[in-house]
């Protein structure tokens, strides 16, 4: 691919234009979070870990959550804790409601979808968060059925091994895919007029929030199937992004958190941790909230990771493209990732823009097969005209 040759940013064939993919997201800018009043979000996995901490958050601003989750006990208890803290609150009429559901179940699913329908005040949902995932069980050194072989048969070496248990792909991909598919099919149906013309404008978003994970952009040793499941999830994000705004106008998302102390975390995990720099929770909120509240937000991925420090230099520089110093990652146009404390004018930054420049890179070759198709279907055209005309005159039956 020529990168040098790229169709300018105005052409109305461009693959950014043409998807509505919003420009990268300044994570060192505010954001208004009165968006999120009256919104009603469904969040699978919700019960316990990112989806319990966004429940908790959201809630503060005056959004309506559903919440699904086979930790049945967990999850009363987070509807319990919401809806005492929204009697005392500013906001006492939110709607929070919790539903036993196994996301691997396409009905239970589809039950917990039409509970929020039915739940919400505007009987629609504003946004849905596709939360729910596990890790496989360690069960030995390296963890993973793919990275551990065994003797299934002693006895028998011939003997083939059992099917391996997917259920982390079941959980993570299949349960995503369910959920994805029942989102775009519920939050492009209207909602029931308001007689709050506040809400009426507010219930014009509609967001699928995606949670991957760093193994969706990078190995993770000894757990394959996790891996493969959240590179999966990022799959379906670069995908969908493309058509879910231009077909039902509904924005795409995707968070990519580092590890961070939550239960889905095996024990033996967090050993290889100690001492070394993890993802905050509130970070991982924070990105959340800003994909959520900001309603200009479309087809973007945020990673969430350690804090570093970055300084800000002013400096209009490609992306991807290093600066002087003791630099050692992407820290976007003007911007420089610094070792260490005491550096002038260093900030710290702990959420990071990822795969948010897929589609301008394949611009060039998408471009160049539109005009291509543009040029042919002109030439067919008066191809078709021509032969028209000459079976007319020559007497050509169709």
């Amino acid at each position: 691919m020529d990168a040098t040759i790229t169709p300018p940013k105005d052409d109305p064939w461009g693959v950014v234009n043409m998807i509505g993919q919003s420009a990268p997201v300044d994570c060192s800018k505010p954001y208004d979070t009165s968006t999120l009043a009256g919104k009603t979000i469904l969040i699978t996995g919700g019960a316990s870990g990112f989806g319990a901490a966004f429940a908790r958050h959201w809630a503060r601003y005056g959004a309506h959550l559903i919440i699904g989750d086979v930790n049945d006990q967990a999850g009363e208890a987070l509807i319990a804790e919401l809806r005492s803290s929204s009697s005392t609150g500013s906001t006492p009429n939110q709607v929070f409601v919790y539903q036993h559901c196994d996301v691997t179940s396409w009905t239970d699913q589809l039950a917990l979808f039409k509970t929020a329908i039915s739940a919400s005040p505007t009987r629609s949902l504003q946004a849905v968060v596709a939360g729910a995932g596990i890790v496989e069980n360690s069960t030995g050194p390296a963890g993973s059925v793919f990275d551990e072989p065994r003797d299934f048969d002693a006895a028998d070496p011939a003997q083939p091994p059992p099917p391996p248990p997917l259920r982390v792909l079941a959980v993570n991909l299949t349960g995503v895919m369910y959920t994805t598919h029942l989102a775009l099919h519920y939050l492009s149906r209207k909602s029931t007029p308001s007689s709050s013309s506040s809400q009426s404008q507010k219930d014009h978003d509609r967001h699928i929030l995606l949670i991957s994970s760093i193994a969706g952009l990078s190995p993770l040793p000894g757990q394959t199937e996790y891996t493969t499941s959240k590179h999966a999830v990022m799959g379906l994000f670069r995908s969908i992004r493309g058509t879910a705004w231009s077909r039902n106008g509904v924005r795409v998302n995707a968070l990519t958190p580092y590890f961070v102390e939550t239960p889905i975390i095996p024990a033996a995990g967090k050993l290889l941790l100690a001492g070394a720099a993890k993802a905050d929770l509130e970070d991982v909120v924070d990105a959340a909230t800003r994909l959520m509240a900001d309603e200009g937000v479309k087809g973007r991925a945020l990673c969430i990771g350690p804090k570093m420090g970055v300084v800000d230099e002013g400096v209009e520089g490609e992306a991807g493209q290093g600066h002087t110093g003791k630099e050692w990652g992407w820290g976007g146009p003007g911007v420089r990732v610094v070792e260490g404390t005491g550096v002038e004018g260093e900030r710290k930054q702990a959420v990071w823009e990822v795969y948010g420049h897929d589609y301008e890179r394949v611009e060039s070759w998408v471009w160049r097969f539109l005009a291509i198709v543009n040029v042919m279907r002109e030439v067919n055209g008066w191809t078709g005209f021509v032969k028209d005309m000459l079976g007319i005159c020559f007497g050509r039956r169709g």
